[in-house]
Parts: C-alpha cells; sequence; structure tokens
C-alpha cells in the first residue's frame, strides 16, 4: 500500500466536523512541465568558505544540498561566471583576467559543479556573469557596447567547462540590473551556435519580466534566441505579456532571506505560489549556502549555513527541509495539473504527475508574519486551520481506495502525500561545535599546486587575490599571495577604488597583524594592512577601520592621511599594525614608523590587505595575534 494510501486510511478514521472540497483530475488536461527547484553559488562569493572545510565535513555539507532523496535534492545548481568584481558578498575571478588570458582552475564554481554533478549526474547546470573583467567594456562601465566581445567571453566559459572540467552547462543566463541589450542576446544564441552549442539554452533577461518580454512578443529573431524568460524576486507573479510568450517561466532568482524559520516559512510558500500564481515552473534560491562572513550582506541568506570551515560546524537549517518536501517527491519533467490554487481559508496546494501513474500533492498554509520574504513587500492576508477534502479523478481515482481523503489542516505547516516511497531526511552525526576564528594565524602560502586559487579564509572584496609562483625569484618568496586585477572591472555593484580581502572575526577588536609585502607598480604602486575593517559587499568602498599604506614613491598613511617614508618598489617590506583600545602603531621591516590614538574608528572588524589601486602587488608570511 503507497504513502497516500496510509495517510487516507487514518484520515478516514478521524470524523471531521466540516471540509472544504478541492479536485485534482488529469481529465481536462495538464498544465505546464516542472523544470525544477535550485540553488545559486555566487552573485557573489557565497559559496567562499565552504572550500575551506576538511572532509568528511565538506562532503556531508554537499550531500545536504545535493545528493538525491537525502537533503534538499536539488535539480538546479547555477553558478557566477566569476567576472573579477564585487557582486554583493564579494569578488569570484574571471576565467579570463586580461582579453589574451585563459585559465579554466581559477576559483571554486567548476569544483562545486563538478561535486554537485557527482551526486546527481542529472542536475541543471546554469552560468550567469553578474559582472565583467574591464577589458570586456573597454574602458565603460557596460558589457554590451561589443557584444561580440562579450559573446565571446561568456562561450569561451561555456567550452572551459566541457574541455577542462567534462562540464555541460545547460543554461546560460543574460542580466544586467540596468537593462539588457537585444543584440546581444541574438548574437550570443549565434556564438553559442557557431560553436556547436546548439543545446545551451538562453534565459533573459534574469531580472524583471519587462521590458524583455514585449521584445520577445515583437522580434521574431529575439525570441527564437530565448528559451526562458526568467525573474528576480517576482514575489509569486507575473505578467500578461510573460504568458502570452508561452515560455518558460522561471523565478530565477528568489528567497534571499535570512534562514531561520520565517525564512523557511518564506521559502514554502514561494516554492508553491511561484506556480499557483505565477505559472512559474522553476524557482531557483540565492542564495546556495551561506558560506560567507556573517557580518557581510545578507549573512545566513542560504538554504543551510556553513561559515566556520576553522571549527567544522554547518547548521542545517529549516529550508532545507522545506525544499525536500516538492524535491525528494518530484523531477523536472513532471508536469503540474490544471487543478491547482489557493485553499479557502489560506495557503495553497499543487499537484504533479510523472504521467506514469505518480501523483505528489504539496500543501502550505504558512502565514503572513511566518512567510514574510525579504522582498518584494507582502500584502496582508489571513491563514487559519481548516479541513480539506480531496477528490481524485482521471486516472488517479484509482490511487485510493474511495478516492477521496480528508486532512485537517493547521497553520504555519507544509504537507507532502505522494506515491513515491524513496523519500528520506537523511542525516549524518552532529558536527564539531561552533568555535570563533582562531586568534593566532598564519599563512605562508607556500602550495606548489593549490587546489583552490584563492587561499583559505581570505574572502576578497574588490580585486582577485590568489596563488603565484613566482619562477624568477629563487628565494623564500617564491609562493605567496598576488592581487593580480590591474582595471576596474565592469560591475553593477559599488567596488571600491582600492583592492581589499578581508579575513577573521569581525569582533577582533586588539591586534596585530603582519605581512610581508612586495609593491610591483613602481613610483604610483602601494599596499596596504588593515584591522578592524567595519564594511564589506557592495557597502566595502565606506569600509571604516585602522589602515596602514605603505607607497613607492617613499610615503605611508594611516586611515587614509599621506605621511612620508623612504620605500621603493620592486623590493619586499614586512608591514606590522598593532592595535589595543585607542592606541594603534606601525612598524616597516621592524622598525617603529608611527604611532597614534585612534578613537575615532570602529570599536571592532576584520583584518584585511589590499592594494592602492587596481594593480599588481603580492603577500606572504601574513599572520594574525588576536586578544
Amino acid at each position: 500500500m503507497n504513502s497516500l494510501q496510509n495517510l487516507a486510511l487514518v484520515c478516514a478514521s478521524v470524523a471531521w466536523c466540516f471540509a472544504e472540497d478541492y479536485v485534482l483530475d488529469d481529465k481536462p488536461g495538464l498544465g505546464r512541465t516542472f523544470d525544477g527547484v535550485g540553488g545559486l553559488s555566487g552573485g557573489g562569493a557565497t559559496s567562499r568558505l565552504l572550500v575551506n572545510y576538511d572532509e568528511p565535513y565538506r562532503g556531508r555539507i554537499l550531500d545536504y544540498l545535493f545528493k538525491p532523496s537525502f537533503g534538499a535534492s536539488l535539480h538546479i545548481l547555477k553558478v557566477e561566471i566569476g567576472g573579477d568584481a564585487q557582486s554583493t558578498d564579494g569578488t569570484e575571478p574571471s576565467h579570463m583576467h586580461y582579453e589574451n588570458d585563459e585559465n579554466y582552475f581559477r576559483g571554486y564554481e567548476w569544483w562545486l559543479m563538478k561535486e554537485a554533478k557527482r551526486r546527481n549526474p542529472n542536475i541543471t547546470l546554469i552560468g550567469l556573469p553578474w559582472a565583467f573583467p574591464g577589458w570586456v567594456g573597454r574602458g565603460k562601465n557596460w558589457p554590451y557596447n561589443f557584444p561580440d566581445v562579450t559573446a565571446s567571453y561568456v562561450v569561451s566559459w561555456v567550452i572551459g567547462a566541457k574541455q577542462h572540467h567534462d562540464l555541460d552547462i545547460n543554461y546560460i543566463g543574460i542580466w544586467n540590473e540596468r537593462s539588457f541589450d537585444s543584440t546581444y542576446i541574438k548574437l550570443l544564441r549565434y556564438t553559442l551556435d557557431k560553436n556547436g552549442l546548439e543545446n545551451v539554452k538562453i534565459i533573459a533577461s534574469d531580472n524583471l519580466w519587462e521590458p524583455i518580454t514585449l521584445y520577445v512578443l515583437r522580434d521574431g529573431e529575439l525570441s527564437d534566441a530565448v528559451d526562458v524568460l526568467g525573474a528576480h524576486y517576482p514575489g509569486t507573479t507575473t505578467v500578461m505579456d510573460a504568458l502570452q510568450t508561452e515560455k518558460k517561466l522561471w523565478s530565477s532568482e528568489d528567497y534571499s532571506t535570512f534562514n531561520n524559520e520565517v525564512g523557511g516559512g518564506c521559502w514554502a510558500r514561494i516554492l508553491n505560489q511561484n506556480y499557483v500564481n505565477g505559472r512559474m515552473t522553476a524557482t531557483i534560491s540565492w542564495n546556495l549556502v551561506a558560506s560567507y562572513y556573517e557580518m557581510l550582506p545578507f549573512g545566513r541568506d542560504g538554504l543551510m549555513t556553513a561559515e566556520e570551515p576553522w571549527s567544522g560546524n554547518y547548521v542545517v537549517e529549516s529550508p532545507i527541509w522545506i525544499t525536500a518536501h516538492t524535491t525528494q517527491f518530484t523531477q523536472p519533467g513532471w508536469v503540474y495539473l490544471q487543478t491547482v490554487g489557493h485553499l479557502m481559508q489560506g495557503g495553497s496546494y499543487v499537484a504533479l504527475t510523472d504521467q506514469k501513474g505518480n501523483l505528489t500533492i504539496v500543501i502550505e498554509t504558512m502565514t503572513h508574519d511566518h512567510s514574510e520574504c525579504i522582498r518584494p513587500p507582502l500584502p496582508p492576508y489571513k491563514v487559519v486551520p481548516q479541513n480539506v477534502t480531496f477528490y481524485l479523478k482521471g486516472s488517479f481515482v484509482s490511487t485510493l481506495f474511495d478516492g477521496s481523503f480528508t486532512l485537517n489542516l493547521d497553520v504555519d505547516e507544509v504537507y507532502t502525500l505522494s506515491t513515491i516511497t524513496t523519500a528520506q531526511k537523511g542525516s549524518y552525526p552532529d558536527p564539531p561545535p561552533s568555535a570563533p576564528f582562531p586568534k593566532t594565524y598564519k599563512d605562508d602560502f607556500n602550495v606548489g599546486n593549490p587546489y583552490f586559487s584563492e587561499a583559505p579564509d581570505f574572502a576578497d572584496q574588490t580585486g582577485v587575490f590568489e596563488y603565484f609562483i613566482n619562477l624568477t625569484d629563487p628565494g623564500p618568496h617564491v609562493f605567496t599571495l598576488r592581487q593580480v586585477v590591474v582595471e576596474r572591472p565592469v560591475t553593477w555593484e559599488a567596488d571600491a577604488d582600492q583592492t581589499i580581502s578581508v579575513l577573521g572575526d569581525y569582533s577582533w577588536q586588539n591586534l596585530t597583524v603582519t605581512s610581508d609585502v612586495y609593491i610591483e607598480t613602481v613610483k604610483t604602486g602601494g599596499v596596504f594592512i588593515g584591522a578592524r575593517v567595519d564594511q564589506g559587499g557592495g557597502s566595502v568602498r565606506s569600509a571604516k577601520g585602522i589602515f596602514f599604506w605603505v607607497f613607492a614613491d617613499g610615503t605611508y598613511k594611516v586611515t587614509g592621511d599621506l605621511r612620508k617614508w623612504d620605500l621603493m618598489s620592486h623590493v619586499w617590506h614586512t608591514l606590522c599594525l598593532t592595535i589595543k583600545g585607542d592606541y594603534a602603531s606601525g612598524t616597516l621591516n621592524g622598525s617603529p614608523l608611527w604611532n597614534t590614538t585612534v578613537t575615532a574608528v570602529p570599536n571592532n572588524g576584520w583584518v584585511a590587505i589590499g592594494t592602492s589601486s587596481f594593480e599588481l602587488a603580492q603577500f606572504d608570511n601574513f599572520s594574525v595575534e588576536a586578544q
């Protein structure tokens, strides 16, 4: 006897006083084809700390996300095509820092896609660029002035995924917060086809329903190029133009909400109502996993939390199990019934079939205050406990012995009824307990063949800091960390004028941070180390803290103001910054350089390294001693 029959027998043994009636029937025809539920890594650097976890914890986190019939069992993974630019919580490296530069082993998205594919070979892979290296824009902060350049850049990423990682990318997203470009979309389609990538489909405009839908209706060539209309945070609704295109409609970025019980309620409500209200057949969560410093913007806005690689601690949050209510009982290719909708006393229900006799029903009764998402605003509404009776008709009439079942629905609940019997609530032993970032931290970057291009725990906010092997230097600084972005990227988010990467515990107050530094730009180059850095992400431009800068022209400055010192480029120096209470001091190569009272700076924050502009520079023998 299947699970749906078991539940119906229990319900039939209770005498409910009254029940509203609902019919589930495939005889009138079926609705749209279900495309899946997904998570988004990027936009930006939201999986940054995940790669630094030791096994077995890293593998267990990935299982909770991607392993079928275990946890979230995601059907879709969408990743950022790194553009060397800040795109919300950090910078992800491009596969082409410069026009004649190609490297398909930078960053961690390749690794993440392979790990997802290893667990679920059928997972759908999507790439979307939030930003582009500066050379793509040819000096302009706009990626579409030279659409052939941009199209070739994006297609090279798709080709690299296959050639170097055996990854077949299924979709490419097209998005810019300000607008979209029809010429570019058509040219991208042409460039994909020219390179034998006819199976790679296009999502546009990965932002708002309009104006893309109107253009698709009016422009046949554009319509042929676009396979999916994708919207960000649609509030479960669509527009008539989008429906008239007869394209697939996806909520291609959604959720973005703190992953407590209210966040879980948000996710439950929109997973159902994106289809009930907007006929959207896929919903993708930003973000996949909260693996970035929590004090960065949108801390813990992931389906689960994994922000402590130093301790191994992670938390399987309620959105994981909300996801499982749909993903473990359906698969892409299943079809919605036309008979879906809202419950009379609040809430919603959807029903899907594989057209082979299986049926899944998902019901949610989320109240307003228990399911508010971060955006858009949620109008007031009411949900109350209720009794419901579902009548199965058409090909489902024989699924139950009497063709119906009755449920007593409470508020703020999710119910899944299905003929699928393989679902389970996967579990592992508890991870290690949470622990703060270690107060003593050292890294000499001596990794001869690094698995990832980023050093552990550094969170690049502007610019890209990568492992570097200087084969021309046989001395002690062969292995270093190098800032490699030398031109302002094309970006929609607010990068700083200086490059900066942060690390550590945001609550740190009194500490000493030390680093060897190497200025590569003669006369105008400069580097810094910092402490009590209080802003990151899109707010990094306004970060405050203690910054100790030295320059190739013989000057230095503290917290932004110049002071002179005899310093040369192309020479290694050791900077040391100490801060204790309201007193800070700095040394250069072991010699005291300055000391000052610093009452107008934050009381706590991260440590940092960076450069005075977009320029090449190296760092080595980095260390922190915090109290």
